[in-house]
C-alpha cells in the first residue's frame, strides 16, 4: 500500500492546458474516484501517476518518493485499462502470469500469486480458455487478476467498466469494491459515470475543464456540492436549478414563492439567486414524509421517463424545466400538485455559482 501525493500538477499539450494546478493527497489504502465529463483531464491525471505522461509542472509522490523521473515499471503500480489489453493467443493463465515471467519471478512464486488471484476473482474454470472465449465481464476479471499478481502498492483503473452492459457494470462495481476490501491497497479509479463514483469511492474528486471542483465523501458531494457544476453533474438525475428573484421580502421562482423570513440571512441582501432542489425532493403533495411547512405549487407534466420502480416527470417552473422522481401514476399533460420541503433547497450565488450557505446549517 502507498500514499500518493500530487503537488501543483499542470499539463499542457502544445498550447492547450489540460490540467491546472492540481493538488491532491490520496491516503494509504484509500479508494478514490476521479470523475468528470469527457475531456476534463481525469485520464491524463491517471496516466501521469502511472508515468505514461509527464507533468508540465508539479510533483508526484508515491510513498513519499518523488517519481516524476521514475519509469512506469519502477513505480510499483498496476494499471487496468478500458479495453482489457489481453493477449489473444495466450490462455487466461498465461495472460495473468506473463508480467511476472517477464520480470523473472520464480516459478513457485508465480504459481502462488496466480492461484491467489484466480481464487479471488473466481476464474478457476477459465484458466485454459483464450480471451475470445470469454464474456466482457470475464475478460475484465482476467485483467484485474493480471494486476493483482503484481501485488502493487497502487492500483490504477481507467474506466474499466465502460465496455460492459448495464447488468455487468453493476456486478463488476461490486466485485471491484470487494476486491479493494480484501486487498486493502490504494485504488485510484477513473470514470465518467456518476453512479460508479458515488457507489465505489471512499472519496470522490470532481474535475471540470482540468480544475478540481470538489474533493469529498460521496455523501457530501451529493448533499453539499461546492458549486452548481457539482450539483448538476453528480447524481443519476441532475439537481434542478432555476434563477429566483427576491422582491418585497419574497423569493419568487416561477409560480413558487417563499418568504424571506424563512431564508438564511445571507440571502436577504440578494436581488437574484440560483435555487436548486434534487428531483427526489420534489414530491407529489400529500406525501406523509413532509406534513408541514411545505412549499406548494402546481405544474403541468409535459414529459415522463418510466424507469420501472419509479418515474421521472418533467414540468416547467418559470422558464426552467424541472424533474421530479415519483412512484405514482401521473397522466401526461395533467396538472399536478407538488410539494418541496424548504430544508431541501440549495441556494447558489448567481455570479460565483457557489453556495450561499450550507444546507446542514439551514433549519426551518
Amino acid at each position: 500500500m502507498a500514499k500518493v501525493v500530487l503537488k501543483n500538477i499542470s499539463k499542457n499539450f502544445g498550447k492547450k492546458e489540460i490540467l491546472k494546478d492540481i493538488n491532491l493527497e490520496i491516503n494509504d489504502g484509500e479508494f478514490i474516484v476521479l470523475v468528470g465529463a469527457s475531456g476534463c483531464g481525469k485520464s491524463t491525471l491517471l496516466r501521469m501517476i502511472a508515468g505514461l505522461e509527464v507533468p508540465t509542472d508539479g510533483e508526484i509522490y508515491i510513498e513519499d518518493k518523488l517519481v516524476n523521473n521514475v519509469q512506469p515499471k519502477d513505480r510499483d503500480i498496476a494499471m487496468v485499462f478500458q479495453n482489457y489489453a489481453l493477449y489473444p493467443h495466450l490462455s487466461v493463465k498465461d495472460n495473468i502470469a506473463l508480467g511476472l515471467k517477464v520480470r523473472g519471478t520464480a516459478k513457485c512464486e508465480i504459481q502462488r500469486r496466480v492461484t491467489r488471484a484466480v481464487e479471488i476473482l473466481k476464474l478457476e474454470e477459465y484458466l485454459n480458455a483464450k480471451p475470445k472465449e470469454l464474456s466482457g465481464g470475464q475478460r475484465q476479471r482476467v485483467a484485474l487478476a493480471r494486476a493483482i499478481v503484481r501485488e502493487p502498492k497502487v492500483f490504477l483503473m481507467d474506466e474499466p467498466l465502460s465496455n460492459l452492459d448495464a447488468k455487468l457494470r453493476s456486478e463488476m462495481r461490486s466485485e471491484i469494491k470487494k476486491l479493494h476490501n480484501k486487498l486493502k491497497t490504494t485504488f485510484i479509479y477513473v470514470t465518467h459515470d456518476q453512479t460508479e463514483a458515488l457507489t465505489m469511492g471512499d472519496r470522490i474528486v470532481v474535475l471540470n475543464n482540468g480544475v478540481i471542483q470538489q474533493i469529498d465523501t460521496p455523501h457530501n458531494i451529493y448533499n453539499h456540492p461546492n458549486n452548481v457544476f457539482v450539483a448538476t453533474f453528480m447524481g443519476a438525475n441532475p439537481m434542478n436549478i432555476a434563477r429566483a428573484e427576491i422582491k418585497n421580502g419574497i423569493m419568487v421562482m416561477g409560480n413558487i414563492s417563499l418568504s424571506l423570513n424563512s431564508l438564511p440571512v445571507v440571502i436577504k441582501d440578494k436581488e437574484s439567486i440560483l435555487v436548486g432542489v434534487r428531483p427526489e425532493d420534489v414530491v407529489v403533495e400529500g406525501n406523509p414524509l413532509y406534513p408541514f411547512n411545505l412549499i406548494k405549487f402546481s405544474a403541468k407534466v409535459n414529459f415522463e421517463e418510466n424507469l420501472g420502480a419509479y418515474k421521472n416527470v418533467y414540468f416547467k417552473v418559470g422558464d426552467c424545466e424541472f424533474c421530479s422522481t415519483v412512484n405514482s401514476q401521473i397522466p401526461l399533460d395533467s396538472e399536478v400538485k407538488f410539494s418541496i420541503n424548504p430544508r431541501d433547497l440549495h441556494f447558489f450565488d448567481v455570479e460565483t455559482k457557489e453556495p450561499l450557505y450550507r444546507v446542514s446549517n439551514f433549519s426551518i
